[in-house]
Protein backbone atom coordinates (compact mmCIF):
# COMPACT_ATOMS: atom_id res chain seq x y z
CA UNK A 1 0.00 0.00 0.00
CA UNK A 2 1.25 3.48 -0.68
CA UNK A 3 0.07 7.02 -0.39
CA UNK A 4 -0.67 8.71 -3.68
CA UNK A 5 -0.38 12.42 -4.20
CA UNK A 6 1.21 15.12 -6.35
CA UNK A 7 3.80 17.65 -5.32
CA UNK A 8 2.50 21.19 -5.12
CA UNK A 9 4.40 24.39 -5.67
CA UNK A 10 4.49 26.98 -2.86
CA UNK A 11 4.33 30.70 -3.29
CA UNK A 12 5.54 31.67 0.17
CA UNK A 13 7.51 30.11 3.00
CA UNK A 14 4.50 30.38 5.35
CA UNK A 15 2.21 28.53 2.97
CA UNK A 16 4.94 25.98 2.40
CA UNK A 17 5.37 25.33 6.10
CA UNK A 18 1.63 24.95 6.61
CA UNK A 19 1.33 22.41 3.81
CA UNK A 20 4.39 20.46 4.92
CA UNK A 21 3.01 20.31 8.47
CA UNK A 22 -0.35 19.08 7.16
CA UNK A 23 1.37 16.45 5.04
CA UNK A 24 3.34 15.21 8.03
CA UNK A 25 0.19 14.95 10.12
CA UNK A 26 -1.49 12.96 7.34
CA UNK A 27 1.52 10.68 7.11
CA UNK A 28 1.60 10.11 10.86
CA UNK A 29 -2.02 9.08 10.92
CA UNK A 30 -1.40 6.64 8.09
CA UNK A 31 -0.33 3.22 9.26
CA UNK A 32 0.89 0.55 6.84
CA UNK A 33 -0.53 -2.93 7.39
CA UNK A 34 2.91 -4.33 8.20
CA UNK A 35 2.99 -2.34 11.43
CA UNK A 36 0.02 -4.21 12.80
CA UNK A 37 1.66 -7.59 12.44
CA UNK A 38 5.16 -6.92 13.71
CA UNK A 39 5.09 -4.03 16.16
CA UNK A 40 4.87 -4.58 19.87
CA UNK A 41 1.42 -3.14 20.38
CA UNK A 42 0.15 -3.76 16.82
CA UNK A 43 -0.80 -0.14 16.28
CA UNK A 44 1.68 2.70 16.58
CA UNK A 45 -0.45 5.59 15.45
CA UNK A 46 0.82 8.79 16.97
CA UNK A 47 -2.74 10.04 17.29
CA UNK A 48 -3.23 7.79 20.31
CA UNK A 49 -1.33 8.40 23.52
CA UNK A 50 0.30 5.48 25.30
CA UNK A 51 -1.53 4.07 28.31
CA UNK A 52 0.54 2.02 30.74
CA UNK A 53 -2.47 0.85 32.76
CA UNK A 54 -2.51 -2.97 32.96
CA UNK A 55 -5.02 -4.17 30.40
CA UNK A 56 -6.98 -6.28 32.88
CA UNK A 57 -7.48 -3.20 35.09
CA UNK A 58 -8.95 -1.00 32.36
CA UNK A 59 -12.62 -0.10 32.32
CA UNK A 60 -13.62 -0.08 28.68
CA UNK A 61 -16.86 0.00 26.76
CA UNK A 62 -17.78 0.46 23.14
CA UNK A 63 -19.90 3.23 21.67
CA UNK A 64 -23.08 1.26 22.50
CA UNK A 65 -22.16 0.76 26.15
CA UNK A 66 -21.13 -2.88 25.69
CA UNK A 67 -18.29 -3.77 28.07
CA UNK A 68 -18.01 -7.58 28.08
CA UNK A 69 -14.51 -7.63 26.60
CA UNK A 70 -10.89 -7.03 27.54
CA UNK A 71 -8.60 -5.62 24.87
CA UNK A 72 -5.68 -3.22 24.59
CA UNK A 73 -7.54 -0.05 23.59
CA UNK A 74 -11.05 0.41 22.19
CA UNK A 75 -9.88 3.62 20.50
CA UNK A 76 -8.11 1.50 17.88
CA UNK A 77 -11.45 0.32 16.49
CA UNK A 78 -11.40 2.39 13.30
CA UNK A 79 -7.96 1.11 12.34
CA UNK A 80 -9.18 -2.42 12.98
CA UNK A 81 -12.31 -2.04 10.89
CA UNK A 82 -10.23 -0.97 7.91
CA UNK A 83 -7.98 -4.00 8.42
CA UNK A 84 -11.00 -6.31 8.44
CA UNK A 85 -12.48 -4.72 5.31
CA UNK A 86 -9.12 -5.12 3.60
CA UNK A 87 -8.99 -8.81 4.57
CA UNK A 88 -12.52 -9.43 3.27
CA UNK A 89 -11.35 -8.57 -0.23
CA UNK A 90 -8.86 -11.46 -0.08
CA UNK A 91 -11.26 -14.02 1.38
CA UNK A 92 -13.63 -14.90 -1.47
CA UNK A 93 -14.57 -18.39 -0.30
CA UNK A 94 -15.56 -17.44 3.21
CA UNK A 95 -17.47 -14.35 2.06
CA UNK A 96 -19.29 -16.43 -0.56
CA UNK A 97 -20.26 -19.05 2.03
CA UNK A 98 -21.48 -16.31 4.37
CA UNK A 99 -23.78 -14.92 1.68
CA UNK A 100 -25.09 -18.36 0.70
CA UNK A 101 -26.20 -19.54 4.13
CA UNK A 102 -26.61 -16.35 6.19
CA UNK A 103 -30.39 -16.21 5.84
CA UNK A 104 -30.80 -19.79 7.10
CA UNK A 105 -28.82 -19.08 10.30
CA UNK A 106 -27.47 -22.67 10.44
CA UNK A 107 -25.59 -21.96 13.70
CA UNK A 108 -28.51 -20.42 15.61
CA UNK A 109 -28.22 -21.87 19.11
CA UNK A 110 -24.51 -22.63 18.82
CA UNK A 111 -22.48 -21.12 21.66
CA UNK A 112 -18.89 -21.26 20.55
CA UNK A 113 -15.69 -20.61 22.46
CA UNK A 114 -12.92 -19.65 20.06
CA UNK A 115 -9.20 -19.76 20.79
CA UNK A 116 -7.29 -18.71 17.67
CA UNK A 117 -5.04 -15.90 16.51
CA UNK A 118 -7.00 -12.64 16.54
CA UNK A 119 -6.02 -11.08 13.24
CA UNK A 120 -7.95 -9.35 10.48
CA UNK A 121 -8.59 -12.59 8.52
CA UNK A 122 -9.70 -14.37 11.71
CA UNK A 123 -12.04 -11.47 12.43
CA UNK A 124 -13.75 -12.20 9.11
CA UNK A 125 -14.25 -15.77 10.35
CA UNK A 126 -15.61 -14.51 13.70
CA UNK A 127 -18.05 -12.13 12.04
CA UNK A 128 -19.12 -14.88 9.63
CA UNK A 129 -19.96 -17.19 12.53
CA UNK A 130 -21.90 -14.37 14.18
CA UNK A 131 -23.86 -13.70 10.98
CA UNK A 132 -24.80 -17.40 10.82
CA UNK A 133 -26.47 -17.17 14.24
CA UNK A 134 -23.72 -18.31 16.62
CA UNK A 135 -23.00 -16.69 19.98
CA UNK A 136 -19.26 -16.34 20.54
CA UNK A 137 -16.64 -15.65 23.19
CA UNK A 138 -13.07 -15.48 21.91
CA UNK A 139 -9.48 -15.45 23.16
CA UNK A 140 -6.08 -15.71 21.48
CA UNK A 141 -4.13 -18.95 21.11
CA UNK A 142 -0.78 -17.15 21.20
CA UNK A 143 0.41 -14.32 23.44
CA UNK A 144 1.87 -12.39 20.49
CA UNK A 145 -0.59 -13.13 17.68
CA UNK A 146 -3.27 -10.54 18.42
CA UNK A 147 -3.68 -7.41 16.32
CA UNK A 148 -4.89 -4.94 18.96
CA UNK A 149 -6.80 -2.82 16.48
CA UNK A 150 -8.68 -5.87 15.22
CA UNK A 151 -9.63 -6.82 18.78
CA UNK A 152 -10.93 -3.27 19.22
CA UNK A 153 -13.01 -3.45 16.04
CA UNK A 154 -14.56 -6.75 17.13
CA UNK A 155 -15.34 -5.35 20.59
CA UNK A 156 -16.94 -2.31 18.97
CA UNK A 157 -19.10 -4.70 16.93
CA UNK A 158 -20.28 -6.35 20.16
CA UNK A 159 -18.16 -9.50 20.29
CA UNK A 160 -16.76 -10.60 23.70
CA UNK A 161 -13.04 -10.57 22.88
CA UNK A 162 -10.39 -11.23 25.52
CA UNK A 163 -6.93 -10.75 24.02
CA UNK A 164 -4.14 -8.27 23.47
CA UNK A 165 -0.67 -8.43 22.02
CA UNK A 166 2.06 -9.27 24.51
CA UNK A 167 -0.03 -10.99 27.18
CA UNK A 168 1.80 -12.67 30.04
CA UNK A 169 1.25 -16.40 30.49
CA UNK A 170 -1.06 -15.59 33.40
CA UNK A 171 -3.00 -13.16 31.18
CA UNK A 172 -3.28 -15.85 28.52
CA UNK A 173 -5.03 -18.32 30.82
CA UNK A 174 -7.13 -15.56 32.38
CA UNK A 175 -8.43 -14.64 28.92
CA UNK A 176 -9.37 -18.25 28.16
CA UNK A 177 -11.15 -18.50 31.50
CA UNK A 178 -13.14 -15.33 30.74
CA UNK A 179 -14.52 -17.11 27.68
CA UNK A 180 -16.17 -19.64 30.01
CA UNK A 181 -17.51 -17.08 32.47
CA UNK A 182 -20.09 -15.10 30.50
CA UNK A 183 -23.39 -14.18 32.10
CA UNK A 184 -26.13 -16.73 31.27
CA UNK A 185 -23.55 -18.47 29.12
CA UNK A 186 -22.99 -22.19 28.70
CA UNK A 187 -20.84 -23.01 25.67
CA UNK A 188 -21.64 -26.06 23.58
CA UNK A 189 -18.81 -25.97 21.01
CA UNK A 190 -15.10 -25.12 20.89
CA UNK A 191 -13.13 -23.87 17.90
CA UNK A 192 -9.52 -24.37 18.92
CA UNK A 193 -6.04 -23.76 17.55
CA UNK A 194 -3.50 -25.66 19.61
CA UNK A 195 -5.82 -27.36 22.09
CA UNK A 196 -5.49 -24.91 24.98
CA UNK A 197 -9.20 -24.08 25.28
CA UNK A 198 -10.11 -27.76 24.98
CA UNK A 199 -7.67 -28.91 27.65
CA UNK A 200 -8.61 -25.99 29.92
CA UNK A 201 -12.28 -26.92 29.62
CA UNK A 202 -11.59 -30.59 30.28
CA UNK A 203 -9.51 -29.80 33.37
CA UNK A 204 -11.43 -26.91 34.93
CA UNK A 205 -14.99 -27.20 33.63
CA UNK A 206 -15.64 -30.95 33.31
CA UNK A 207 -19.42 -30.50 33.45
CA UNK A 208 -19.29 -28.20 30.41
CA UNK A 209 -16.78 -30.46 28.68
CA UNK A 210 -18.91 -33.60 28.85
CA UNK A 211 -21.93 -31.75 27.39
CA UNK A 212 -20.18 -30.21 24.40
CA UNK A 213 -21.72 -30.91 21.00
CA UNK A 214 -18.30 -30.97 19.41
CA UNK A 215 -14.81 -29.56 18.98
CA UNK A 216 -13.12 -28.28 15.83
CA UNK A 217 -9.30 -28.19 15.94
CA UNK A 218 -6.97 -26.85 13.27
CA UNK A 219 -3.38 -27.45 14.42
CA UNK A 220 -1.03 -30.43 14.55
CA UNK A 221 -0.36 -29.80 18.23
CA UNK A 222 -4.08 -29.60 19.03
CA UNK A 223 -4.84 -32.80 17.12
CA UNK A 224 -2.09 -34.60 19.01
CA UNK A 225 -3.68 -33.48 22.28
CA UNK A 226 -7.13 -34.63 21.12
CA UNK A 227 -5.80 -38.10 20.36
CA UNK A 228 -4.21 -38.22 23.81
CA UNK A 229 -7.64 -37.50 25.31
CA UNK A 230 -9.19 -40.13 23.06
CA UNK A 231 -6.61 -42.74 24.04
CA UNK A 232 -7.23 -41.99 27.73
CA UNK A 233 -10.99 -42.30 27.11
CA UNK A 234 -11.48 -38.67 28.16
CA UNK A 235 -12.75 -37.38 24.81
CA UNK A 236 -16.49 -37.39 25.48
CA UNK A 237 -17.73 -35.77 22.25
CA UNK A 238 -16.92 -35.80 18.53
CA UNK A 239 -14.11 -33.63 17.22
CA UNK A 240 -13.25 -32.68 13.65
CA UNK A 241 -9.61 -32.64 12.66
CA UNK A 242 -9.27 -29.61 10.39
CA UNK A 243 -5.49 -29.85 10.28
CA UNK A 244 -5.53 -33.02 8.21
CA UNK A 245 -8.32 -31.96 5.90
CA UNK A 246 -6.82 -31.50 2.45
CA UNK A 247 -7.88 -27.87 2.24
CA UNK A 248 -5.96 -27.11 5.44
CA UNK A 249 -2.83 -29.19 5.35
CA UNK A 250 -2.06 -28.71 1.65
CA UNK A 251 -2.76 -24.99 1.57
CA UNK A 252 -2.40 -23.30 4.96
CA UNK A 253 0.38 -25.53 6.26
CA UNK A 254 2.41 -25.56 3.06
CA UNK A 255 1.65 -22.56 0.85
CA UNK A 256 1.14 -20.09 3.68
CA UNK A 257 4.28 -21.11 5.55
CA UNK A 258 6.24 -21.06 2.29
CA UNK A 259 5.74 -17.29 2.25
CA UNK A 260 5.43 -16.36 5.91
CA UNK A 261 8.73 -17.94 6.99
CA UNK A 262 10.60 -15.60 4.65
CA UNK A 263 8.57 -12.55 5.67
CA UNK A 264 9.10 -13.31 9.36
CA UNK A 265 12.87 -13.65 9.04
CA UNK A 266 13.19 -10.58 6.82
CA UNK A 267 11.15 -8.36 9.14
CA UNK A 268 13.08 -9.41 12.21
CA UNK A 269 16.61 -9.57 10.87
CA UNK A 270 16.88 -7.88 7.43
CA UNK A 271 18.62 -11.07 6.42
CA UNK A 272 20.27 -11.89 3.09
CA UNK A 273 19.39 -15.53 2.41
CA UNK A 274 21.81 -16.47 -0.37
CA UNK A 275 24.23 -19.24 0.74
CA UNK A 276 22.95 -19.23 4.35
CA UNK A 277 23.06 -22.67 5.96
CA UNK A 278 19.72 -23.53 7.53
CA UNK A 279 18.50 -26.58 9.40
CA UNK A 280 14.75 -27.20 9.32
CA UNK A 281 13.53 -29.55 12.05
CA UNK A 282 10.54 -31.47 10.71
CA UNK A 283 9.56 -32.20 7.09
CA UNK A 284 5.79 -32.23 7.41
CA UNK A 285 3.68 -29.87 5.32
CA UNK A 286 5.00 -26.80 7.18
CA UNK A 287 8.58 -27.99 6.77
CA UNK A 288 8.06 -28.73 3.09
CA UNK A 289 6.73 -25.23 2.43
CA UNK A 290 9.57 -23.57 4.36
CA UNK A 291 12.26 -25.65 2.66
CA UNK A 292 10.86 -24.90 -0.77
CA UNK A 293 11.08 -21.13 -0.38
CA UNK A 294 14.45 -21.18 1.43
CA UNK A 295 15.97 -23.37 -1.28
CA UNK A 296 14.56 -21.03 -3.93
CA UNK A 297 16.45 -18.12 -2.34
CA UNK A 298 19.75 -19.98 -2.54
CA UNK A 299 19.99 -21.34 1.00
CA UNK A 300 21.79 -24.56 1.84
CA UNK A 301 19.06 -26.47 3.68
CA UNK A 302 19.39 -29.44 6.00
CA UNK A 303 16.43 -31.38 7.38
CA UNK A 304 16.00 -33.36 10.59
CA UNK A 305 13.28 -36.02 10.77
CA UNK A 306 12.11 -38.93 12.92
CA UNK A 307 9.82 -40.37 10.24
CA UNK A 308 11.54 -42.42 7.49
CA UNK A 309 8.82 -41.57 4.96
CA UNK A 310 9.16 -37.81 5.48
CA UNK A 311 12.94 -38.23 5.52
CA UNK A 312 12.82 -40.04 2.16
CA UNK A 313 10.66 -37.25 0.74
CA UNK A 314 13.23 -34.70 1.91
CA UNK A 315 16.03 -36.67 0.25
CA UNK A 316 14.08 -36.95 -3.01
CA UNK A 317 13.44 -33.19 -2.89
CA UNK A 318 17.18 -32.58 -2.73
CA UNK A 319 17.75 -31.95 0.97
CA UNK A 320 20.36 -33.54 3.20
CA UNK A 321 18.76 -35.34 6.16
CA UNK A 322 20.90 -35.04 9.28
CA UNK A 323 20.81 -35.15 13.04
CA UNK A 324 20.73 -31.69 14.58
CA UNK A 325 23.92 -32.40 16.51
CA UNK A 326 25.77 -33.04 13.23
CA UNK A 327 25.26 -29.54 11.81
CA UNK A 328 24.52 -27.34 14.81
CA UNK A 329 28.03 -25.83 14.89
CA UNK A 330 27.91 -24.61 11.28
CA UNK A 331 24.36 -23.47 10.53
CA UNK A 332 23.24 -19.85 10.41
CA UNK A 333 19.56 -20.45 11.16
CA UNK A 334 17.63 -23.12 13.07
CA UNK A 335 13.89 -23.40 12.38
CA UNK A 336 11.65 -25.89 14.19
CA UNK A 337 8.40 -27.21 12.71
CA UNK A 338 7.75 -30.50 14.49
CA UNK A 339 5.01 -29.87 17.05
CA UNK A 340 7.17 -31.67 19.63
CA UNK A 341 8.87 -30.39 22.78
CA UNK A 342 12.55 -29.71 23.46
CA UNK A 343 13.64 -30.18 19.86
CA UNK A 344 16.36 -27.56 20.37
CA UNK A 345 17.85 -27.88 23.85
CA UNK A 346 20.55 -26.03 25.78
CA UNK A 347 23.20 -28.52 24.64
CA UNK A 348 22.49 -27.55 21.03
CA UNK A 349 22.43 -23.84 21.77
CA UNK A 350 25.75 -23.99 23.61
CA UNK A 351 27.33 -25.36 20.43
CA UNK A 352 25.84 -22.85 17.98
CA UNK A 353 28.11 -20.35 16.32
CA UNK A 354 27.76 -16.69 17.20
CA UNK A 355 24.94 -14.96 15.36
CA UNK A 356 22.87 -18.09 14.81
CA UNK A 357 19.15 -17.29 14.48
CA UNK A 358 16.64 -19.61 16.19
CA UNK A 359 12.88 -19.61 15.68
CA UNK A 360 9.79 -21.82 15.72
CA UNK A 361 7.23 -22.27 12.94
CA UNK A 362 4.83 -24.57 14.80
CA UNK A 363 2.07 -24.13 17.38
CA UNK A 364 4.11 -25.89 20.07
CA UNK A 365 5.40 -23.29 22.54
CA UNK A 366 8.25 -25.40 23.88
CA UNK A 367 10.01 -26.79 20.80
CA UNK A 368 12.89 -24.53 21.77
CA UNK A 369 13.92 -24.95 25.41
CA UNK A 370 13.86 -21.23 26.18
CA UNK A 371 13.61 -21.89 29.93
CA UNK A 372 17.11 -23.36 29.84
CA UNK A 373 18.41 -19.96 28.69
CA UNK A 374 17.08 -18.15 31.76
CA UNK A 375 20.27 -18.60 33.76
CA UNK A 376 22.54 -16.05 35.47
CA UNK A 377 25.52 -16.54 33.15
CA UNK A 378 23.52 -15.63 30.02
CA UNK A 379 22.64 -12.02 29.29
CA UNK A 380 19.42 -11.17 27.45
CA UNK A 381 19.25 -7.99 25.35
CA UNK A 382 16.06 -6.89 23.57
CA UNK A 383 17.17 -5.56 20.20
CA UNK A 384 13.81 -4.79 18.62
CA UNK A 385 10.27 -6.07 18.84
CA UNK A 386 10.34 -9.90 18.99
CA UNK A 387 14.13 -10.06 18.64
CA UNK A 388 16.37 -10.98 21.60
CA UNK A 389 20.12 -11.33 21.67
CA UNK A 390 21.30 -13.91 24.20
CA UNK A 391 24.98 -13.54 25.07
CA UNK A 392 27.23 -16.25 26.46
CA UNK A 393 30.12 -15.39 28.80
CA UNK A 394 32.64 -15.78 25.94
CA UNK A 395 30.79 -13.17 23.86
CA UNK A 396 28.90 -15.58 21.61
CA UNK A 397 25.42 -14.34 20.68
CA UNK A 398 22.31 -16.31 19.75
CA UNK A 399 19.39 -14.48 18.13
CA UNK A 400 15.99 -15.70 19.35
CA UNK A 401 12.85 -14.65 17.48
CA UNK A 402 9.41 -14.25 19.09
CA UNK A 403 10.65 -15.63 22.39
CA UNK A 404 10.53 -19.12 20.87
CA UNK A 405 6.82 -18.82 20.01
CA UNK A 406 5.11 -19.24 16.64
CA UNK A 407 7.21 -16.82 14.58
CA UNK A 408 4.94 -16.42 11.56
CA UNK A 409 1.94 -15.46 13.71
CA UNK A 410 4.10 -13.15 15.80
CA UNK A 411 6.41 -11.50 13.30
CA UNK A 412 4.48 -11.83 10.07
CA UNK A 413 0.89 -12.48 9.08
CA UNK A 414 -1.03 -15.39 7.63
CA UNK A 415 -2.21 -14.47 4.11
CA UNK A 416 -5.91 -13.68 4.09
CA UNK A 417 -6.56 -15.89 1.07
CA UNK A 418 -5.19 -18.98 2.83
CA UNK A 419 -7.14 -18.09 5.97
CA UNK A 420 -10.24 -17.97 3.78
CA UNK A 421 -9.64 -21.61 2.81
CA UNK A 422 -9.08 -22.70 6.41
CA UNK A 423 -11.89 -20.51 7.76
CA UNK A 424 -14.41 -21.87 5.27
CA UNK A 425 -13.43 -25.39 6.31
CA UNK A 426 -13.85 -24.46 9.99
CA UNK A 427 -17.32 -22.99 9.43
CA UNK A 428 -18.45 -26.09 7.53
CA UNK A 429 -17.06 -28.32 10.30
CA UNK A 430 -18.96 -26.40 12.98
CA UNK A 431 -22.15 -26.52 10.91
CA UNK A 432 -21.70 -30.26 10.34
CA UNK A 433 -21.26 -31.08 14.03
CA UNK A 434 -23.99 -28.71 15.21
CA UNK A 435 -26.64 -29.88 12.75
CA UNK A 436 -25.78 -33.59 12.55
CA UNK A 437 -28.51 -36.02 13.67
CA UNK A 438 -27.94 -37.53 17.11
CA UNK A 439 -25.76 -40.60 16.79
CA UNK A 440 -24.07 -39.73 13.50
CA UNK A 441 -20.84 -38.83 15.26
CA UNK A 442 -19.42 -40.72 18.24
CA UNK A 443 -16.75 -39.66 20.72
CA UNK A 444 -13.95 -39.78 18.19
CA UNK A 445 -11.80 -37.60 15.93
CA UNK A 446 -13.10 -37.20 12.37
CA UNK A 447 -12.10 -35.63 9.07
CA UNK A 448 -14.59 -33.63 7.04
CA UNK A 449 -16.29 -35.60 4.27
CA UNK A 450 -14.41 -35.36 0.98
CA UNK A 451 -17.33 -33.56 -0.68
CA UNK A 452 -16.88 -30.67 1.77
CA UNK A 453 -13.15 -30.42 1.04
CA UNK A 454 -13.97 -30.20 -2.66
CA UNK A 455 -16.68 -27.63 -2.00
CA UNK A 456 -14.22 -25.40 -0.10
CA UNK A 457 -11.78 -25.58 -3.01
CA UNK A 458 -14.51 -24.79 -5.55
CA UNK A 459 -15.49 -21.62 -3.67
CA UNK A 460 -11.99 -20.24 -4.22
CA UNK A 461 -11.45 -21.16 -7.88
CA UNK A 462 -13.37 -18.19 -9.26
CA UNK A 463 -10.60 -15.90 -7.99
CA UNK A 464 -8.25 -17.44 -10.54
CA UNK A 465 -10.83 -17.55 -13.35
CA UNK A 466 -10.39 -21.32 -13.28
CA UNK A 467 -12.80 -23.52 -15.27
CA UNK A 468 -13.26 -27.12 -14.20
CA UNK A 469 -13.66 -29.85 -16.77
CA UNK A 470 -16.89 -31.81 -16.37
CA UNK A 471 -17.08 -35.58 -16.63
CA UNK A 472 -19.36 -37.04 -19.25
CA UNK A 473 -21.80 -39.72 -18.16
CA UNK A 474 -19.64 -42.29 -19.93
CA UNK A 475 -16.45 -41.09 -18.23
CA UNK A 476 -18.07 -41.03 -14.78
CA UNK A 477 -19.34 -44.57 -15.29
CA UNK A 478 -15.93 -45.75 -16.48
CA UNK A 479 -14.19 -44.27 -13.44
CA UNK A 480 -16.93 -45.35 -11.03
CA UNK A 481 -17.36 -41.78 -9.80
CA UNK A 482 -20.39 -39.57 -9.13
CA UNK A 483 -20.57 -37.09 -11.99
CA UNK A 484 -20.35 -34.15 -9.58
CA UNK A 485 -17.93 -35.68 -7.09
CA UNK A 486 -16.42 -36.46 -4.74
CA UNK A 487 -13.66 -37.26 -7.19
CA UNK A 488 -11.15 -38.94 -4.89
CA UNK A 489 -11.52 -41.63 -2.22
CA UNK A 490 -10.70 -40.76 1.39
CA UNK A 491 -7.46 -42.69 1.24
CA UNK A 492 -6.16 -40.65 -1.72
CA UNK A 493 -2.94 -38.73 -1.00
CA UNK A 494 -2.88 -35.38 -2.78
Amino acid sequence: MSMNGKETSFTSSDASNEKITAAKMTYKSYRPRSVSTCSTDSCSSTSLSEDDTPVRSKKQQNSSGFSDFCIKDIRLKDFGRREIEFAEQEMPGLMSLRKQVMEDKPLRGAKIIGCTPITAPTAVLIETLGSLGAELRWSACNIYSTQNEVGAALAEAGFPIFAWRGESVDDFWWCIEKCFEGKNWKPNMILDDGGDATNFCQAKYPSIFKNLIGIVEESTTGIHRLYKLLKAEKLLMPAININNCVTKTKFDNRYSCRESVIVSLKKCTDLMFGAKQIVLCGYGEVGKGCCQSLKGLGCIVYVTEIDPICALQACMDGFKVVKLSEVIRQVDIVITATGNKNVVIREHMDKMKSGCIVCCMSYCHNEIDVAALRTPELKWEKVRSQVDHIRWPDGKTMILLAGGHHVNYTCSSIPSFVTSITGTTQVLALMELFNAPIGRYKSDVYLLPKRMDEYVASLHLATFDAHLTELSEEQAKYMGLPKNGPFKPNHYRY
